[in-house]
């Protein structure tokens, strides 16, 4: 997709990321666009039916007399957005599509930072590949999501032409979520999940924020009959490929199937939420369905426990 009509698209997202805000408050991740962390208010005296936990024992000892810790709601809190900009992201398998990875990715990225806006968040991005390459700072307003856009659309400008040869390290990236982090944020990680060892990095960030996974992939359809070479963007790998044997599109049919239930499994087990979105879909209206079905699946649960 050309770098102008994606921009296009993208600039008409923040009229259609108003549902995605509300489906997205409506579930169990409400709690992140409304603030869940509590801040220090004040110390009163102990009243019988409080709660224990609540007291403040130094000032209990000081005074002589039980205090308990008063806190009142916060109502900001940080999406932190972790994009993959690794060579695999900026293409697809037989390029079948006018839209890559990446370009989904950015779309989706997009969607969730202009669905924060509209409940007044504030929102930060990594840019990684084998390293964090690019920082954004947490901060709230269009025009900073919209200089985040631009330095995306940047990079894959660039990097068509840099041609680089490297892989895309998500343990990395998380870690560096878990040190940016000091209170409980809403962190989207958006990749193909080309990258392996993630799992426990993605488990300890998840014991302390709300994480959801976003996995971009091209639909596994294989080209014409024959035989034709595929190549790792990443390293340069080629391969002849017999394509049109039943047995080699039966086994990479069952290399696609697999490797999906095995991200999903990972996900689950971490603890984060997770989504598998093809580069043929409609990024927005997916997040809205999935967001959706979330809420409603989030409330029969509530409803029947």
């Amino acid at each position: 997709m050309e770098t102008s009509e994606l921009l296009r698209n993208i600039t008409a997202l923040p009229v259609i990321s108003t549902g995605l805000a509300e489906e997205m408050m409506a579930g169990n991740f409400s709690s992140v666009f409304k603030g869940q962390g509590m801040e220090f208010d004040e110390a009163r005296h102990y009243e019988p039916g409080d709660d224990i936990r609540s007291i403040d024992w130094n000032a209990s000892a000081r005074f002589g007399t039980p205090f308990v810790k008063m806190f009142r709601e916060e109502r900001e809190i940080t999406i932190l957005i972790i994009l993959d900009i690794s060579p695999s992201m900026r293409r697809g398998d037989f390029a079948l599509n006018n839209i890559s990875p990446y370009e989904q990715g950015l779309i989706s990225a997009a969607s969730i930072a202009f669905s924060a806006e509209h409940t007044g968040q504030q929102v930060g991005a990594f840019f990684f590949d084998r390293d964090i390459e690019r920082v954004f700072p947490p901060r709230k307003g269009r025009r900073h999501i919209m200089a985040l856009v631009m330095a995306a659309l940047q990079y894959q400008k660039e990097r068509k032409t840099r041609g680089d040869r490297h892989g895309s390290n998500i343990a990395c990236a998380l870690t560096g979520a878990q040190r940016l982090l000091k209170r409980r944020s809403f962190i989207v990680l958006i990749s193909d999940f080309y990258s392996i060892g993630w799992e426990q990095e993605m488990t300890n960030l998840c014991r302390k924020h709300d994480c959801f996974a976003i996995r971009i992939c091209d639909p596994p359809d294989l080209p014409y009959p024959g035989l034709i070479t595929l190549e790792d963007p990443e390293t340069g790998v080629r391969i002849e490929a017999p394509v049109g044997l039943t047995s080699f599109q039966e086994s990479w049919l069952q290399w696609h199937k697999e490797r999906s239930i095995r991200w999903a499994s990972l996900c689950r087990h971490s603890g984060a939420a997770f989504l598998e979105l093809p580069t043929t879909t409609d990024a927005p209206a997916s997040l809205l369905k999935f967001f959706g079905n979330y809420s409603r699946s989030q409330y029969k649960s509530r409803k029947y426990r």
